[in-house]
């Protein structure tokens, strides 16, 4: 990692401490004039997370270990020690007592999505989940809550949103869009429509890519939050993309044609995170516009968009798709340093016969 990504990394992790102080003043401000008790603590953990601590031991006894931060009549000094973080109050993270692997636990009602489960297993069970176009999420372990009949715990593996750390080249975005329609792909084959494809709910798998575990709540950190996380780039270290929560998605019987849904507020991800944040992916505008058509009826199948992308990425030179990703809000002058180390380890992956297009060779 260069001297400007060090300093970058410093900059967002303070703006991010910034807003999120800032959004908790706000929240607490619109409670106070709403004439409601203020967000509090029960000793050391938010109120939202009660659920957690008092089914701590319950969890541990399942092989499923939570931060200290949870354990009950433990006393610590919270503020100062890494497990002040917390996730949402329906997700927590974890430890698996028989292989050590970090997992994510999802607090789920049935009477709200009562379909999540039932797809979830259809999608990641076999001979689906063995297909190499499948791109679901696997769902590791589901746990009944005991006394709740409405409550049951998903067991997932701990992945990472899709963009972080940034791409570096324009040929890791087209991996990422080609393992992102191969998976949508995939579904409707199957006549699954996934209904939510906004950005939160595609991640990535990589545990090849970070050697060493990293904090579930402070991604860019060790586990231990005692030093940075060292990783490879996507282009050494290929990683695996996701489609996550099933909650609203929905299982159709075989049918004379694709059903067409409602679009779902979010969008989809390539327009929000790609075009408008990287330079160079206008060759992807003509694409996902009609992706994004508000007329169910005019969108491009999913058959119909990997038809018509194949095409486009392969008319790309190899120098375009090695070519940096570029942040459209990237200083000029750290740009320049960049774009020189850029070249400098790009010339060293075409030594090494590393593809432009880390996951697969082009056709």
């Amino acid at each position: 990692m260069g001297f400007f990504d060090v300093f970058d990394s410093k900059l967002r992790a303070q703006k991010k401490a910034e807003q999120e102080e800032e959004t908790r003043q706000d929240y607490q401000t619109l409670r106070h004039n709403l004439g409601m008790t203020p967000f509090t603590f029960e000793g050391d953990i938010t109120t939202s997370e009660i659920w957690w601590r008092d089914h701590f031991l319950w969890l541990k006894d399942l092989g499923y270990q939570l931060r200290s931060r949870y354990a009950p009549g433990l006393d610590k000094d919270w503020y100062k020690c890494e497990d002040r973080l917390w996730l949402l109050p329906q997700i927590n993270s974890a430890v698996r007592a028989s292989d050590g692997a970090h997992v994510i636990l999802k607090r789920i009602q049935p009477s709200i999505h009562p379909h999540e489960i039932e797809i979830g297993r259809f999608l990641t069970s076999e001979p689906l989940r063995s297909q190499h176009e499948n791109h679901c999420v696997e769902m590791l372990d589901i746990i009944p809550v005991p006394n709740d009949t409405d409550q049951v715990l998903i067991v997932l593996p701990l992945l990472r949103a899709f963009n972080d750390p940034p791409f570096e080249t324009i040929g890791e975005i087209i991996d990422f869009c080609c393992q992102a329609f191969e998976g949508l792909q995939f579904m409707h084959k199957y006549h699954v429509a996934h209904r939510d494809c906004m950005d939160l709910n595609i991640m990535m798998d990589a545990s090849e890519m970070y050697p060493e575990p990293f904090h579930p709540c402070e991604p860019d950190m060790r586990f231990d939050m005692k030093d940075s996380v060292k990783h490879f780039s996507r282009t050494e270290r290929p990683p695996r993309y996701l489609f996550i929560d099933f909650g609203i998605s929905r299982r159709y019987e075989m049918l004379d044609h694709a059903p067409l849904e409602p679009p779902i507020l979010g969008g989809f991800a390539l327009q929000k995170e790609l075009i408008n944040v990287y330079r160079g992916l206008e060759f992807l505008q003509p694409l996902v516009s009609d992706m994004l058509q508000s007329d169910p009826a005019q969108r491009p199948t999913m058959d119909e968009v990997a038809s018509r992308f194949v095409p486009t990425y392969n008319a790309l030179s190899p120098w375009k798709l090695r070519s940096r990703a570029v942040l459209k809000d990237e200083w000029m002058f750290v740009g320049l340093f960049r774009s020189f180390i850029h070249w400098l380890r790009s010339l060293r992956y075409i030594w090494r016969r590393l593809p432009a297009i880390p996951s697969r060779m082009r056709p």
